[in-house]
């Protein structure tokens, strides 16, 4: 008789195409779709924002929730997601999760004072749902990601009877902790002893974050170098000690990247598909990008592209300072930028442009399809970091034969090979790397990479090396799976099934 399949929840506060706001979205839907080529019976959870139930398919019956902390009528609807089929259920409040505005920020774009209550309220559903109180099966394992879901592994702990799923919490960003007064945690409903309080304690706020690191049962980031860095006072963010102290549990898996979506050779979005050995789409891309955006229409022209957010992890501060002296070095250069982020940074990116004409275009309003232009059509990326927990960007860029350049840090240590004349004659250089944070760091790393660009021959071979990267996901979703395994035995379960 076969071994029934380990039943994984994976929760997340965004997945795409469900809701995205970066990284995360992709990462989660990714990564389920992946475990499902491996056979793991993986379900989804996340909040029934507007867009997800927009967008949900083959929905049954809504199931009720129980009053929680307070808020009655809760929901859960679960049905497939429209891409890949997986399974998902999402938690329903309308009056947490679609009452205007974004994911986590207010129709005014200001973060939303509730965040703490509405993601308290997300875990505790999604407890009830992976201990099987729903009328379904429970779960083996609860797969929880950032501090959104940090609560999580902390509510399976205090509600624990025999057979309940262990938990394995992935840190996508040190950075961004959850923070909620400790005057308001008794509202939030976890069941903590008054021993148990300092495990959520940071610096006289509660931290969601710090409570999934400190109750989960695996850790994984979402790279080996930033797993390592964390540990460090300077990317640590408060949290290096008890990094340190769980070190025995915390892997580093770096994270992939769909090439069903992300592939020069499939994107529905480029005006024309390529890949390494036929790269002549790309001067099509090109010419075609130019010609929308407004750029003078020039295939020698280095390209140079910024996706992402405009924040001071990006160093978006920097390459603001920095794309004046790029632009004057050499009457030909160009550059794009898509991104959204500090208004004081998205009007100034906007004012300069404006200045730049047919050499600079900037977009403050994300969208995938512009992305896949973008990568399309683009020569560089520019891809600054103080720190990087992994960075999907630069993988992005490097299937579609844009060359990263970059600060190597974290998961962009991990990923980008240095174009040295080393590897530049093994064939394995695949970026450009520069190591400080300041405008001169990061104009030498442009400006040496256009010196590579300039010599057609050279650039096309980095281009091939780029594009042959392999970053899939099916390789990471097996890393994953020995950590359940892993957090299953330190629960005392060794093998798995409906238990």
């Amino acid at each position: 008789m076969s071994t029934p399949a380990l039943r994984v929840l994976l929760c997340a506060s965004e997945i795409f195409p469900l809701a995205k706001t970066g990284g995360l979205a992709d990462a989660s839907a990714a990564l389920a779709a992946a475990l499902e080529r491996l056979r793991v019976d993986v379900h989804l959870f996340m909040p029934a924002y507007a867009s997800a139930i927009d967008q949900i398919v083959d929905l049954g019956p809504p199931q009720a929730l129980p009053e929680i902390m307070g808020h009655a009528g809760g929901l859960v609807l679960t049905g497939k997601t429209p891409d890949s089929g997986v399974p998902v259920s999402l938690v329903d409040y309308p009056h947490l999760f679609r009452d205007g505005g974004g994911l986590y920020v207010d129709a005014d774009g200001q973060e939303r004072h509730d965040n703490p209550q509405r993601f308290a309220v997300m875990s505790h559903a999604a407890c009830r749902f992976a201990l099987g109180e729903l009328n379904h099966a429970r779960f083996d394992l609860v797969h929880c990601n950032d501090w959104h879901t940090g609560l999580l592994p902390l509510l399976l702990k205090t509600r624990s009877t025999p057979g309940s799923p262990a938990s394995v919490f992935t840190i996508h960003n040190m950075a961004f902790q959850g923070l909620c007064p400790m005057d308001r945690l008794p509202e939030l409903d976890l069941g903590l002893a008054n021993d148990q309080l300092g495990r959520v304690e940071y610096y006289g706020h509660a931290s969601f974050l710090k409570a999934g690191l400190e109750f989960a049962d695996e850790l994984t980031a979402v790279s080996p170098r930033y797993a390592d860095e964390i540990q460090t006072e300077e990317f640590g963010f408060g949290l290096e000690g008890v990094m340190q102290a769980r070190s025995d549990r915390l892997t580093g898996i770096l994270n992939g990247i769909d090439r069903s979506i992300w592939s020069p050779s499939v994107s529905p979005w480029i005006a024309a598909n390529f890949d390494r050995d036929h790269l002549e789409g790309k001067a099509a891309c090109k010419r075609q990008l130019q010609r929308e955006l407004g750029l003078v229409e020039n295939p020698k022209a280095p390209l140079m592209i910024f996706i992402g957010r405009l924040t001071w992890q990006k160093m978006a501060d920097v390459l603001l300072e920095a794309l004046p002296h790029y632009l004057a070095l050499e009457p030909d250069r160009q550059f794009a930028l898509l991104g959204s982020g500090d208004p004081v940074l998205e009007d100034a990116f906007v004012r300069l442009a404006s200045e730049q004409a047919g050499r600079m275009w900037v977009s403050t309003v994300y969208s995938e399809e512009s992305a896949h232009r973008l990568h399309a059509g683009g020569d560089l990326l520019i891809h600054g970091s103080r720190f990087e927990p992994c960075g999907l960007t630069q993988l992005y860029a490097m299937q579609f034969g844009t060359i990263p350049i970059v600060r190597p840090v974290g998961g962009l240590a991990d990923t980008v090979v240095e174009a040295s004349p080393e590897t530049l004659a093994a064939g394995t250089a695949t970026g450009i790397y520069f190591a400080e944070t300041d405008t001169e760091a990061m104009l030498a790393g442009i400006n040496r990479a256009i010196s590579l660009y300039r010599c057609p021959q050279v650039w096309q071979r980095l281009q091939q090396s780029a594009m042959q990267a392999d970053f899939s996901w099916d390789r990471s979703a097996r890393a994953y799976l020995s950590i359940y395994e892993r957090a299953l035995a330190r629960i005392g379960v060794h093998g798995h099934g409906n238990r």
